[in-house]
């Protein structure tokens, strides 16, 4: 079965939510009390992330994980998580509540520890593989985590910091050598995997901590946000949700949507996006462990290696961000690829170009995917809008509807909601947004209130529901589906000596969509070249921070009366308002 043509009647959505909300189906709602907040969830919606891996035992010899030449059966996914789990309890006392970190690229073993916290009632900690030594050190100690799993490289960026920090760490893919002391191999720790082997017992509820993802500010220090076994778990019905309803717009019934999917063989998901990141764990890493399908892991995004590895593993699914798509379709080896099985190929993590959809739609094998693209942040666990199907192809430049269990508003300056059509700030509720920030009260009161997240991206609703985003999060850079926030750069290089001020800003890029620009004003009778500030940034911040176009000057920046850098000024005057080619 394909994407049927877009000529078809667009049913209406009330008429598909009608169909879809009924009592008794998969996707039925009822409200409860969350944290004193009356939400709408869905009543069907796993009671834990822990019931993941007890299902999977269900799914038997099915390719669970995929790295390289590795391949992890959901039974072998089962017993090894269930015994890492016992090992954190019993060797390490992982109790409920307690923090443990994961700081590693997107290996199997990552997966593993993941669910082995949260199936405990521990509180996972992904960290950012990309982080410095210091960046990481203070996830850690933020945290408070317990126990740190980590491979060699963020190891060797460590070794100076465990020292001072009270936790156990465990190694993985490091080969034994070079181990900080008292650290154990993965290999050690996991021991014997009986085949019999059972998860630990838990009393685990929908709405206590399993993760803490950490995301920036704007005043550029990292923050953890407090995510619930519900927050993530509404993720996986509302993909499922997004799907029907796509389909079910162009006329379809839910019935024959229901056999369609039912009919599928496992779906085959490439996981291209860093599982520490929201849209990698959440949207990608949880529906497809849940969903029984196999999860394709990559070390490192290369576009030649993905579409090497559609073709050999019979990929059915993709989401990326946007500049990764664009790089695979840009591809010379593109046109050589068997691409048939590629059914969805979805963007998240970074707005997408409306031009993403016809070149996509000109590649040969892809004339059928579904394309999509959704609207998240970590602070709603990802996921609040998804455009997908004949609505994207129809309206490329919005960010979908809402699903439904999430409400989006617009509101201006006063926090009045504004009418269809008018820009104002967008704001989020639903099963999704999290509990607030680790230990950051101030924080959590100035982003939260009454069950609303305040987004601080500017956005529009046209009259049918769908969402517009027509700016930014404020002073913020998202680089590749990576986000930058100036602050925490500008933090960084007026740490130079010879720096009077700075202003960093987002410079347009054609593949990235952004790249991390910065004006630097020295201070006068002082010296220094852009090499000398990349290098002074290099041991300070992660690589995709650190500025790649960098203007010296003597001159003072542009400021209001009231002191407040002019950003639009400083974009303008170094030509950075217009969009650079690759």
């Amino acid at each position: 079965m394909t994407e049927p043509e877009i000529a078809r009647p667009i049913r209406p959505l009330t008429a598909v939510t009608a169909r879809l909300l009924v009592s008794g189906g998969p996707f039925e709602m009822e409200v409860v009390d969350v944290n004193g907040v009356a939400t709408r969830v869905w009543k069907h919606a796993l009671p834990h992330l822990r019931a993941v891996v007890e299902d999977a035992p269900r799914h038997g010899d099915t390719a669970a994980l995929v790295y390289g030449d590795e391949r992890l059966t959901y039974s072998e996914f089962h017993r090894h998580t269930a015994t890492l789990a016992r090992r954190l309890a019993e060797d390490y006392g992982v109790a409920k509540g307690d923090r443990v970190a994961i700081a590693m690229r997107n290996y199997p073993e990552w997966v593993v520890a993941f669910f082995a916290a949260v199936s405990l009632g521990a509180i996972a900690v992904p960290l950012n593989s990309w982080w410095t030594g210091p960046e990481l050190e203070f996830g850690l100690a933020d945290s408070g985590a317990r126990v740190l799993v980590a491979d060699r490289e963020r190891i060797a960026s460590l070794r100076e910091a465990l020292e001072r920090l009270e936790l156990s760490v465990v190694a993985v893919r490091t080969g034994g050598a070079g181990l900080p002391p008292g650290a154990r191999t993965w290999e050690n720790v996991l021991g014997e995997v009986a085949p019999d082997a059972g998860l630990p017992p838990a009393d685990l509820a929908a709405d206590e901590p399993c993760a803490l993802f950490y995301t920036s500010g704007t005043t550029g220090r990292p923050k953890g946000a407090v995510a619930s076994h519900r927050n993530l778990a509404s993720n996986l019905v509302a993909g499922s949700y997004s799907r029907f309803r796509s389909l079910m717009r162009l006329g379809l019934e839910m019935h024959e949507v229901q056999a369609f999917v039912d009919a599928l063989p496992p779906s085959v998901i490439l996981c291209a996006l860093p599982l520490f990141h929201a849209t990698g764990a959440q949207t990608v890493m949880l529906p497809t462990l849940a969903n029984g399908g196999t999860l394709l892991l990559m070390y490192r995004w290369d576009a030649e290696e993905a579409l090497r590895l559609v073709e050999r593993e019979r990929v059915s699914g993709i989401t990326a961000v946007p500049a990764m798509i664009s790089q695979m379709l840009a591809s010379p080896s593109l046109k050589d690829r068997d691409l048939s099985s590629l059914m969805v190929l979805g963007s998240g993590g970074a707005p997408a170009a409306p031009a993403l959809v016809s070149r996509a739609r000109a590649v040969s094998g892809l004339q059928n995917a579904l394309l999509g693209q959704g609207y998240g942040l970590t602070e709603c666990s990802a996921t609040a809008t998804v455009n997908g199907g004949s609505d994207y192809l129809l309206r490329p430049d919005s960010a979908g509807l809402p699903v439904a269990t999430v409400d989006v508003k617009i509101v201006d300056a006063g926090e009045a909601e504004l009418p269809p059509g008018e820009v104002g700030e967008v704001w989020i509720r639903g099963p999704g947004v999290v509990h607030g920030y680790w230990n950051r009260p101030d924080a959590t009161a100035a982003t939260f209130t009454e069950g609303w997240l305040r987004t601080g991206d500017l956005g529009r609703l046209d009259e049918e529901g769908f969402l517009y985003i027509v700016d930014r999060a404020t002073d913020m850079i998202i680089r590749g589906g990576e986000n930058v926030y100036c602050a925490e750069v500008e933090a960084a290089i007026h740490e130079h000596p010879a720096v009077g001020e700075v202003a960093v800003v987002g410079v347009p890029h054609e593949v990235y969509g952004e790249e991390v620009g910065a004006v630097v004003r020295l201070i006068p009778g002082r010296e220094l070249t852009e090499e000398e500030l990349v290098a002074y940034l290099k041991p300070r911040i992660a690589p995709f921070k650190i500025p790649t176009h960098i203007r010296i000057t003597a001159e003072d920046l542009p400021r209001n009366a009231a002191g407040k850098l002019l950003k639009r000024q400083v974009r303008q005057a170094h030509g950075w308002d217009r969009a650079e080619q690759a």
